[in-house]
């Protein structure tokens, strides 16, 4: 994965730059999205503390963009990160990392310190990006954030459940775990608590009192469906019935590692004391 060094990171500050926001929405989650956020809350938001940036390429066409909004969450000054997407033949360049570090900065001069945000637990390339590149932390698990029905081809009927990541914004330290994403670590034996059964299906046991555990996930989750219909759905519960308990028991996620050739990435959980 490399930088581009040609892209620019900017507020959005014209109707039209809004108007194609919406489109790259709707490019990436399907026409008819109904998380779609409108042109008009896209600038509104900028009145009051929230973000809405985008990434140009050298003639000026928006490769990606990030939203979010600021408020207030247990008592702290927070901001929330909506949305972030960046248009398919742009990818494997960063550009997702830059504009999260563009909306730390503009954040920070406002006095925030914490960052929130969801991601698919399901998704590696997400997950890498969150823990491994940005450092942020699983917050907490929501089953089914947006509903079985957002009309997107994305999730199509499959449980929006979520991973809440929280990022500290200062002071910024480095990812935890320089190359915990390659190395196994103490987590080579750790028992795997969602193996694959014969039929290539994931199940789920329980931890058994071990302090590290291995959570895999597929290495491309928006292939599932072309093994199946009902195993995308088979990977979300298999996930759901081990992360649920876990965490409610006082497991956090630590660590993910990606994939290598014969195995599936995966999420290490540790037993906090």
């Amino acid at each position: 994965m490399s930088a581009s060094p040609d892209v620019t990171i900017r507020d959005l500050t014209t109707l039209e730059e809004y108007q194609e926001c919406c489109e790259l929405q709707e490019e990436t989650w399907g026409r008819g999205f109904s998380e779609r956020v409108p042109a008009a809350i896209l600038r509104v938001g900028q009145k009051v503390g929230g973000v809405t940036a985008g990434a140009f390429d050298g003639n000026g066409r928006m490769l990606g963009f990030v939203f979010g909004l600021t408020g207030v969450r247990g008592g702290r000054l927070s901001h929330w990160s909506d949305m972030l997407a960046v248009r398919e033949d742009a990818r494997g360049h960063r550009i997702g990392e830059r504009l999260k570090h563009y909306q730390r900065e503009q954040v920070l001069a406002l006095g925030v310190e914490v960052m929130y945000w969801t991601f698919d637990p399901l998704v590696s390339r997400n997950a890498h990006l969150n823990l491994n590149r940005l450092g942020a932390r699983v917050a907490e698990y929501i089953e089914d954030m947006y509903g079985s029905n957002t009309r997107s081809p994305v999730h199509g009927t499959v449980p929006t459940d979520r991973f809440v990541a929280e990022w500290e914004l200062r002071p910024h330290m480095p990812p935890p775990f320089p190359g915990a994403d390659l190395a196994d670590g103490d987590a080579a034996d750790a028992p795997l608590l969602n193996p694959l059964d014969g039929a290539g299906r994931p199940t789920a046991r329980p931890a058994e009192g071990a302090r590290i555990v291995r959570l895999q996930i597929p290495v491309d989750s928006s292939s599932l469906h072309q093994q199946g219909a009902d195993l995308p759905i088979a990977w979300r519960l298999a996930v759901r019935g081990v992360v649920v308990p876990l965490l409610a028991s006082g497991y956090r996620v630590t660590r993910f590692v990606r994939a290598r050739e014969g195995s599936l990435p995966y999420y290490v959980l540790t037993s906090q004391p």
